[in-house]
């Protein structure tokens, strides 16, 4: 298979050729390969190889009968919990880095199922704790629309494999919008389901206090349905058992979801004026909408983001010091083998009580609540994904006075001091201002979805967000679908810009 027959086909049509007979998915893999090699040194979006792992071996995957509705397509892991036994997961940190998964996590052994072939990992950053993939151990995944812009995160390096025609879908994950981000960024289709419909087995119940989930960036509508249809449902670690629908995503995909009733927003209490292209993207997706006979009308936001973004914040915080004291037990790493950052974040999450932590998970009710309250009213909200355009790689960095003061805290483990210094304060305004708008959908459970529905004046994708109630993924991914058909977005990729200098 040629590069332009293997960039024309998604997952299901590469996966359909294979059952067909028309090529193998040896032949697949060497064309996923071959694109690799041609573009990732622009990019850096894969960075293990899993062609030398003895218990992995990606080329015997590849010459067996492939079976599933995704039979021998070409398929890249996030390298953060996402385990394949036998194989390297670092989740970014120089503290991981060399240590293999003893176990195969449920969300992979169900890709597996559904017929992928596994041949590498992406970038992320460590512990997934960023809106941009920029680690220390990998280097900074670029966008292919722009290498000197971000990819977003965390999902970073997987949203630009796949923008860079690498694969036609790859894993990711959300715990704070690392799926819809990076979709955003790159121009891709990325939903979040809601909380509890995607199993984190064996290892985990509900990481992150249930913020988190699993899901894909891809360029269609229907491989991401697919794909949730192949993901969904409960294993042995799981809470509970949410409700499944009785037909499988992908076969009521083009069914007409309309006409619905959408409240729209750009306001947001970190962003004192909405970026330009932001507004841009929101009123072109609510004419494109008014086209197709929804009803729209423009909304306050239904819930105190401020607060909203404190509170998740808080939670994560608390996680990473957690993280960060799981991996020196499990490797006996000290403080060098992690990131500064990091080592901050996990600082502020010791010096946070258990009653500030109680109560920002507690106040998630007030958040759901005011959720709830807007869709009585509206079946959709309509955001912005970014606050704006994707940043220049290397935007978030600490800047160096505020490297050297954090420095000495961590020294003198005077890291307490860091919550009467505005730390926290400071944190809020650097990471969620360019992304304030994702996190609502992790605090609530519910399911989001990010659509590139934009361009900016520089030719940068832009995309815009789209929250359901509980259980609406399939009202989101009909939604979608419509846009897809109204406004195509797949063949607009930057394919070409990247092409193979073979």
């Amino acid at each position: 298979m040629d590069e332009r027959d293997y960039l024309e086909h998604d997952g299901l049509g590469l996966g359909g050729l294979v059952a067909a007979g028309e090529v193998t998915a040896a032949e697949l893999l060497a064309a996923a390969r071959d694109r690799a090699r041609a573009v990732n040194p622009r990019v850096n979006a894969l960075v293990t190889w899993l062609d030398d792992h003895a218990d992995h071996q990606v080329d015997h995957r590849a010459g067996q009968e492939p079976t599933g509705p995704f039979a021998g397509v070409p398929f890249l892991l996030k390298d953060l919990h996402q385990d394949l036994a036998g194989t390297p997961t670092s989740a970014g940190s120089r503290a991981l880095a060399g240590r293999t998964a003893t176990r195969t996590s449920t969300v992979v052994r169900r890709w597996l199922d559904a017929g992928v072939v596994v041949f590498g990992k992406t970038n992320t950053p460590e512990f997934g704790s960023k809106g941009v993939t920029e680690p220390e151990l990998f280097g900074a995944a670029r966008n292919p629309w722009d290498p000197d812009r971000t990819p977003g995160g965390s999902s970073g390096g997987a949203a630009a494999a796949v923008a860079a025609g690498i694969v036609p879908v790859a894993a990711a994950s959300d715990g704070g919008g690392s799926i819809r981000i990076p979709a955003a960024c790159t121009g891709l289709v990325g939903l979040k389901p809601g909380r509890g419909l995607v199993p984190h087995g064996p290892e985990e119940s509900e990481p992150l206090n249930g913020l988190a989930t699993h899901g894909v960036v891809s360029r269609t509508v229907r491989d991401t349905a697919a794909m949730l249809d192949a993901l969904a449902g409960p294993d042995a670690m799981s809470p509970f058992a949410p409700a499944l629908p009785d037909r499988s995503f992908l076969a009521r995909l083009d069914e007409a979801p309309g006409p619905l009733r959408v409240g729209f927003t750009t306001r947001c209490a970190l962003r004192e004026h909405p970026h330009p292209e932001a507004v841009r993207a929101v009123e072109r997706a609510a004419a494109l909408l008014t086209d197709m006979g929804h009803h729209v009308e423009e909304v306050d936001p239904p819930h105190d983001d401020r607060q909203l973004g404190r509170d998740f914040l808080v939670i994560w915080f608390v996680h990473q010091a957690l993280e960060v004291a799981r991996v020196k037990r499990l490797t006996g790493a000290g403080d060098g083998g992690f990131e500064q950052d990091t080592l901050l974040m996990a600082a502020l999450g010791r010096s946070l009580g258990a009653v500030e932590l109680q109560a920002a998970d507690e106040r998630r009710r007030d958040h759901v609540a005011a959720l709830a309250a807007f869709h009585e009213r509206h079946d959709l909200l309509l955001t912005p994904t970014l606050g704006e355009p994707p940043i220049r790689v290397g935007s978030l960095a600490t800047p160096a006075p505020l490297r050297a003061l954090a420095a000495a805290l961590l020294r003198s483990r005077a890291t307490g001091l860091l919550r009467h210094v505005g730390m926290v304060d400071q944190v809020v305004e650097r990471n969620l201002r360019w992304v304030p708008y994702t996190q609502l959908a992790n605090l609530t459970g519910r399911p989001a979805i990010s659509l590139p529905l934009h361009r900016t004046a520089a030719g940068l994708p832009m995309g815009v967000q789209f929250v359901g109630r509980l259980g609406g993924e399939e009202l989101l991914l009909r939604l979608a679908r419509q846009f897809e058909l109204a406004a195509p977005w797949a063949a607009d990729l930057p394919f070409a810009r990247l092409g193979s200098d073979r």
